[in-house]
C-alpha cells in the first residue's frame, strides 16, 4: 500500500480546526529555531549544530512575513572514543558520505579535527584509530536544546497533564505537537486533552469515552474508505482529540480481508493439547515465551537428524547444506522485517544480547562524558541495565521519558529531553509489563531531527503485528526467537548498513576474522564480525521456520484477531471484584497485568495453575514500570493468536472463584 505523504513523521492531513491555528504554530516553531540553544557547553571538538528540520515542521504554514524553516541533511556528530579495529571496512570517508549527507567530524582527511582516543587500545587486538562518528553533519542552524535535564516519575492524569507540560516547556510542547499532532493537543487548556478519566486504572471498571475516527486496528494501515468495525466489547479509550492513531507499519492489508481459523492454528501446536492438574492447558504466559508449531519442531529435528555440521568452514556436503539452512534463516528474518539486505541481520542469543551488543559496540565508540541516553519508564530491564552500565563506564547520563496514568509515554516530555547531548534513544515497541504500544514512528522521527539514532525493542511486538524497519526508519531493531514461536537461544539484531559498518566488534573469536597475527586482526564485515564462534545453527533454522509459519498465516490477520480477543478479555476483567488493571493505554497488545485487592499475586497465580491456567506472577523484569503504578509485582496474563474466547472464559471463571477473605 502506498503510504500517504507525510506519514513518516506521523503528520495526518490538517483539519480546518488545525489550520486555524497555523499562524500560532508557525510562530512557535520559528521561535524554536531562533532562540533554542544548548544548556551546557558541547564536548570538544566543537560540534557543528545541525539536526534536520522534520518534514512535519517544514509543511506547517508560516505566519505573515515568516522565514521558511532551514532545510539540510540530518545529523549531530558524535565524539569518537576508543580504538577502531584494524581492517574495519569501509574507510572513514566512505562511512561519512553514507551517513546522513555531510562530512564527518573526527575522521582524518575530512572536515574537523581528529579527536584523540579516550581509551587505550590493546596492541594484540586493536590498532589505534578513531572510529568515525555515525551521524556526521555539516554546519547548519540548530534545533533547540530545551535544557530539560530530568523528568518527574509521576505526572497528573486528566486535562491537567498537558497543561502542566505546556506550561513548563512551551517550546518543547509546540515542537512535539508539530511532529506528532495526534499525540499532543494544540490547546492543552481544552478539557479532556488527553486522559480525561482514569477510572479503569483506578477501579478496574470500564468507562466508554468518545470514539475517535482512527481505525480499531491501530497497528495496521487499513483502507481509509473501509467502514469502522464496531469493537467486540467496550474499548478502553482516552479522550484525545479526534485524529488518526499512530500508524506503525507500512504493510497495508485490511485486517478483515482474510478469515482467521483459530482451531486450525491450534492443531499445529502439540504442547497446547495436554492436561495440567487435571484440566486442559490454557497458556496465557505468551509474553514470557510462546509454544512452537510442529513446523518449527520438524525443522530443528531434521537439522540435527540429517544436516548437522558447522557452517562456512568446510567443503563437504553437510557443511554446505547447514550453511544454506543457516543463511536461509537470516533471509527469513530479513523478509519478516522488510530489511534492505540480509547483511543487515545479525544473529544473537536474543533481545538482551542484541541490546548489549549495541550498547557496547555503538555506545562505547560514540558515547562519552556528558552525553545522554534516553529510555522510557516502561522498559524491560534488558533495555535499562545495559545503558546504565554504559553510562557508568563512560560518564554519560541516562534520561527517562515519563508515562501518564494509562502507561502512555508523554510525547512532549520526550521532546523536551532531546538535545545535542543525546546520542541514542532506546525504546520498547510494546511494553512487556503493560502492553502499551509506543508510537515508535513518531519517536524515531523526532530523534532523527536531532541526528540521533533509535533502537526499537520489538521483543513483544514481533509476534503480534507486522514490522517494517524501512517504513519505521529504525536504526536498530531487536527481537527474540522464542517470542515469535521459534526456539530459545536465538534472536536477531537489525541495523542500518552504515551503522553496522562503523561499529567495532564486541566479542572476538573464530568466524568473524579475515586474518589474525599477534600484532593485528583484520575483521570481516557485518554481520559476521558480530557473530564470533559457532552460532546456534539449529536455532537459526528453527527461527526461519517460525517466521515462515507466521508469514503463511499473515500477521495482519493475527493482529486483527488478537485485537478483538484482548478487548473481550479486558471487558471480562472489569467485572472481577477488586481487580485493578495496570496499564490502560488506548493502543495495547496482548498483555493484561493486574492486581486484586486482598489477594497475593503469587496466590492468584497458584490458584489459576490449579485450574490448568498458566500466567506469570512477579515484577516481569520491569520494576520501574510497575512502581510507576504503585506496585512492585502483578499478575500478568498475555495472549497469542492460538488463544480463544473459551480460554479467556476459563481464565475469568477461575478468577471469580478465588477464595475471598
Amino acid at each position: 500500500m502506498t503510504m500517504p505523504e507525510g506519514l513518516a513523521f506521523g503528520r495526518p492531513e490538517a483539519s480546518p480546526a488545525e489550520l486555524a491555528h497555523s499562524d500560532l504554530i508557525g510562530r512557535l516553531a520559528r521561535e524554536i529555531y531562533q532562540q533554542g540553544q544548548a544548556a551546557s557547553q558541547p564536548l570538544a571538538p566543537t560540534l557543528p549544530a545541525g539536526p534536520q528540520v522534520p518534514q512535519a515542521l517544514e509543511g506547517l504554514p508560516q505566519g505573515p512575513g515568516g522565514a521558511p524553516f532551514p532545510s539540510a541533511a540530518t545529523g549531530i556528530p558524535s565524539v569518537p572514543s576508543g580504538g577502531q579495529p584494524f581492517g574495519l571496512q569501509p574507510d572513514g570517508s566512505t562511512l561519512a558520505a553514507r551517513s546522513f549527507g555531510g562530512p564527518a567530524v573526527g575522521v582524518p582527511g575530512l572536515t574537523g579535527p581528529t579527536v584523540p582516543n579516550r581509551a587505550p587500545a590493546s596492541p594484540a587486538f586493536y590498532d589505534v584509530a578513531a572510529i568515525p562518528p555515525v551521524h556526521p553533519a555539516s554546519p547548519r542552524p540548530a534545533l533547540p536544546d530545551f535544557g530539560f535535564s530530568s523528568a518527574p516519575t509521576a505526572l497528573p492524569g486528566g486535562p491537567d497533564l498537558h497543561r502542566q507540560v505546556a506550561g513548563d516547556h512551551p517550546r518543547a510542547n509546540a515542537f512535539a505537537h508539530a511532529v506528532a499532532p495526534q499525540l499532543v493537543p494544540a490547546d492543552p487548556s481544552r478539557p479532556g486533552g488527553d486522559v480525561a478519566q482514569e477510572s479503569f486504572a483506578r477501579t478496574g471498571h470500564l468507562s466508554r469515552a468518545p470514539e475517535t475516527p482512527a481505525s480499531d486496528y491501530y497497528f495496521l494501515n487499513a483502507d481509509p474508505g473501509q467502514a469502522r468495525k464496531a469493537p467486540a466489547s467496550p474499548r478502553i479509550e482516552s479522550a484525545r482529540y479526534p485524529g488518526p492513531a499512530p500508524r506503525l507499519t507500512a504493510q497495508g492489508s485490511s485486517p478483515v480481508a482474510a478469515p482467521f481459523d483459530v482451531e486450525h492454528v491450534r492443531r499445529d501446536f502439540p504442547a497446547l493439547h495436554q492436561s495440567v492438574n487435571g484440566h486442559p492447558l490454557v497458556w496465557l504466559d505468551n509474553a514470557a515465551t510462546t509454544h512452537k508449531p510442529q513446523a518449527v519442531i520438524d525443522a530443528t529435528s531434521e537439522f540435527y537428524g540429517r544436516h548437522n555440521s558447522n557452517i562456512h568452514r568446510a567443503a563437504h556436503t553437510l557443511a554446505a547444506r547447514s550453511t544454506d539452512l543457516f543463511e536461509g534463516g537470516r533471509e527469513a528474518v530479513r523478509r519478516f522485517l522488510n530489511a534492505p539486505s540480509k547483511d543487515d541481520i545479525v544473529f544473537l542469543r536474543g533481545t538482551t544480547e542484541a541490546i548489549n551488543l549495541v550498547a557496547n559496540s555503538f555506545g562505547r565508540a560514540n558515547i562519552g562524558p556528558g552525553d545522554e541516553i534516553i529510555v522510557s519508564t516502561i522498559e524491560h530491564h534488558a533495555n535499562i541495565v545495559p545503558w546504565q552500565l554504559l553510562a557508568q563506564a563512560t560518564g554519560a547520563t541516562l534520561r527517562v521519558i515519563p508515562v501518564n496514568d494509562r502507561g502512555e509515554i508523554i510525547f512532549e516530555q520526550y521532546a523536551a529531553l532531546l538535545s545535542g547531548r543525546t546520542k541514542i534513544v532506546s525504546v520498547t515497541h510494546v511494553a512487556n509489563a503493560l502492553g502499551t504500544v509506543n508510537p515508535v514512528r513518531e519517536i524515531i522521527a523526532l530523534a532523527h531531527a536531532y541526528g540521533v539514532p533509535v533502537l526499537v525493542d520489538a521483543a513483544q511486538s514481533s509476534p503480534h503485528m507486522p514490522l517494517d524497519v524501512q517504513a519505521l526508519d529504525a536504526d536498530f531493531l531487536v527481537f527474540s526467537g522464542h517470542k515469535v514461536f521459534g526456539p530459545t537461544g536465538i534472536g536477531a539484531l537489525y541495523g542500518k548498513t552504515h551503522l553496522l559498518a562503523a561499529m567495532p566488534p564486541w566479542q572476538g573469536g573464530g568466524h568473524m576474522i579475515e586474518d589474525v597475527t599477534f600484532t593485528r586482526t583484520v575483521y570481516k564485515g557485518a554481520p559476521e564480525k558480530f557473530e564470533a564462534g559457532t552460532p546456534d545453527i539449529a536455532g537459526a533454522v528453527g527461527l526461519g521456520a517460525a517466521l515462515d509459519y507466521l508469514e503463511r498465516i499473515g500477521l495482519p490477520a493475527i493482529a486483527a484477531y488478537e485485537h478483538d480477543l484482548l478487548d473481550y478479555a479486558q471487558a471480562g476483567l472489569a467485572e472481577v471484584k477488586g481487580l485493578r488493571l495496570i496499564g490502560t493505554a488506548r493502543e495495547k497488545a496482548s498483555v493484561m497485568s493486574f492486581v486484586i485487592e486482598g489477594q497475593e499475586n503469587e496466590a492468584v497465580a497458584h490458584h489459576l495453575d490449579a485450574h490448568g491456567i498458566a500466567v506469570r506472577s512477579g515484577h516481569h523484569c520491569a520494576l520501574p514500570a510497575l512502581r510507576r503504578f504503585g506496585v512492585d509485582q502483578s499478575v500478568r496474563a498475555s495472549l497469542a493468536f492460538y488463544n480463544t474466547k473459551s480460554d479467556v472464559d476459563v481464565f475469568l471463571k477461575a478468577l471469580h472463584s478465588l477464595p475471598r477473605h
